[in-house]
């Protein structure tokens, strides 16, 4: 600290001047704004703003060459600066020197991870450490009455059936498949058995654990080591080491008969993610939870539609779209939902639109809002026919307002039903041959663009930075639009982004940077709506600046530099400037 003190320099350049020049003298100093705010021009044109407490000159110090950019007084500047020497005499210091050095995406991933350590229970951690006790077995010939007896005198609420496929026995087995049929004790466990057993590595993490019980909708999960089953799992032991487990509103989903069961879904789903936030897991995992109880919800419905009208008389598939299509939402937000039927038929037409009400005002019912822009299978409700046309329109015919429109229908997701839409896969697969319609596809992802100018107007002005519009709808398109370009069917932005690069069509660096400034964005979001719910306010995409800290603004800024740099390259490739 001593050498920094001695080292100091204070020093004030008039608005207008140039600190630094584009390819001129390389800096000599490590520059830190105590008053004003500076620019960063490359060619004249200006590329990012700095304000107090940001620094600069480190670049060219780095490198030792020319600086990048020209560094312009936006008002009259009063800088703290260190020399050279000072300089390295401090890089010499690993924390110093990792500021300066990592790269965005390696800064922003330690951030991420860090900050997810600091808030308790690890869901990271393999499931297998949750096993107390080896699993209990009976033979493939024995009978309900001996496997019940066996479950008493061992404690335990599942026996598994030894052979192949290996099968499980669970205490609700025996309540629903036995008792409630009329059964006796000498019915073999065979007749009444799950198998194959569903099963999971022991070294799974916890949190995959959860999402893969979830999505199957099973209380028991036996897990395998080096070729054998070496534990048990249960959803209470899931529930007594975090109260709010998803496996709690599972059961209560399980336990739905009517529309009014549901009152209440979506405040449990908020209590949900915040045990998922504070046990340490990041956005994307968080959403990958709350998606498949949200599926679950979707497929509850359907089957008391079904239980109360019969069952449908063609297949059909339930789909989702937006943030729930490609299992990144967090928090209720409007529904958006589609349905694809088999044929159109008087019959189908009827069964479909009703199903389309039920299913809808059901969601309404748990917390989910209407779409304002209507996108939902009560009006989304076509045969597979028809989407494939209008797919085809849009892939093949495309004009800017309608791929505008059409975005979200590209993160389609089937969530129940028995229809198969390998077809509709398909014509989006396709879309890799399609110029045209990948151009106006890349226009459209570049309708929202992130604030590049000083955040105290921000501020000032509008009470906080737009963090959807800044950056997580920015990254969400351009994902969509480099998947797609090379023929890929992922339809989550992280993977969308890491089938991009593997295939080429995006550097792995700039992959990498996308996908943790898109995991910090959502963590940012996700922390201040729980806070302003908490507050009782409606939750908002927008994050007070003052609420974060001088190294998130920092990261915050430059992760809107890097997507604005990638949605230029884009544009620029297309040539979007020249579409009609």
């Amino acid at each position: 600290m001593q050498k920094v003190a001695q080292g100091l320099e204070i020093t004030f350049y008039p608005k207008g001047s140039k600190v630094l020049e584009q390819g001129g003298s390389r800096s000599h100093h490590l520059y830190l704004i105590r008053k004003g705010a500076v620019r960063l021009e490359r060619e004249g044109q200006p590329v990012l703003h700095l304000e107090e407490g940001e620094v600069f000159g480190y670049p060219s110090l780095l490198s030792q060459e020319a600086p990048a950019f020209d560094v312009v007084a936006e008002e009259d500047l009063l800088v703290y600066r260190w020399g050279e020497r000072v300089f390295q005499q401090l890089m010499g210091y690993p924390e110093f020197a990792a500021f300066f050095t990592r790269g965005l995406a390696e800064r922003l991933r330690f951030s991420n991870r860090l900050e997810g350590t600091l808030l308790g229970l690890d869901l990271s951690l393999p499931v297998g450490e949750l096993v107390s006790r080896p699993p209990v077995f009976v033979p493939r010939d024995a009978t309900v009455g001996e496997a019940a007896r066996l479950m008493r005198a061992q404690q335990v609420s599942s026996v598994l059936v030894e052979g192949e496929p290996l099968g499980i026995l669970t205490d609700r087995d025996l309540r629903n498949r036995v008792l409630a049929e009329g059964r006796g004790p000498e019915t073999p466990v065979l007749q009444v058995m799950s198998a194959p057993a569903k099963t999971q590595p022991a070294s799974t993490p916890l949190f995959e654990a959860l999402n893969f019980m979830v999505r199957q909708g099973i209380h028991h999960l036996p897990l395998e080591q080096d070729g054998r089953i070496v534990g048990v799992v249960t959803d209470t032991v899931f529930m007594r080491r975090q109260a709010r487990s998803p496996l709690h509103l599972l059961r209560r989903l399980e336990r739905t008969r009517d529309l009014a069961d549901l009152r209440g879904y979506s405040r449990e789903l908020l209590g949900v993610t915040e045990g998922l936030l504070a046990g340490g897991l990041g956005p994307s995992e968080i959403g990958r939870s709350v998606s498949a109880l949200n599926d679950q919800l979707v497929r509850t419905l359907l089957g008391l539609f079904e239980a109360q009208n019969g069952p449908p008389p063609c297949a059909y598939a339930w789909v989702v779209l937006g943030s729930e299509g490609r299992m990144e939402q967090t928090l209720l937000t409007d529904q958006d939902n589609a349905l694809v039927f088999e044929e159109r038929t008087p019959e189908a037409e009827e069964y479909f639109s009703r199903m389309a009400e039920f299913a809808v005002n059901g969601l309404i019912q748990a917390g989910f809002p209407p779409c304002p822009g209507g996108y939902m299978a009560t009006s989304w409700h076509k045969p597979l026919a028809e989407w494939l046309r209008l797919f085809r329109g849009w892939v093949e015919r495309p004009s800017p307002q309608e791929v505008l429109e059409a975005q979200i229908f590209f993160d389609y997701r089937k969530v129940y039903g028995a229809l198969s839409l390998e077809s509709l896969d398909a014509v989006v697969a396709r879309t890799a041959q399609q110029g045209i319609f990948l151009a106006h596809l890349a226009r459209a992802s570049l309708q929202f663009r992130p604030p590049l100018g000083f955040f105290r107007q921000i501020r000032a002005e509008d009470g906080g930075v737009d963090l959807k519009k800044g950056g997580i709808a920015p990254i969400v398109s351009l994902a969509r639009v480099h998947a797609l370009e090379v023929g890929s069917l992922a339809k989550a932005t992280v993977e969308r982004l890491r089938a991009a690069a593997r295939a080429g069509g995006l550097s792995r660096e700039a992959a990498e940077t996308l996908e943790e400034a898109f995991a910090f964005l959502m963590r940012l979001r996700l922390r201040e709506q729980l806070a302003q719910l908490s507050r009782g306010e409606q939750p908002s995409n927008k994050v007070a600046l003052e609420r974060l800290s001088p190294l998130e603004r920092r990261h915050l800024k430059e992760a809107f530099l890097h997507i604005r740099q990638l949605q230029e390259s884009l544009g620029a490739r297309y040539q979007t400037d020249r579409l009609g």
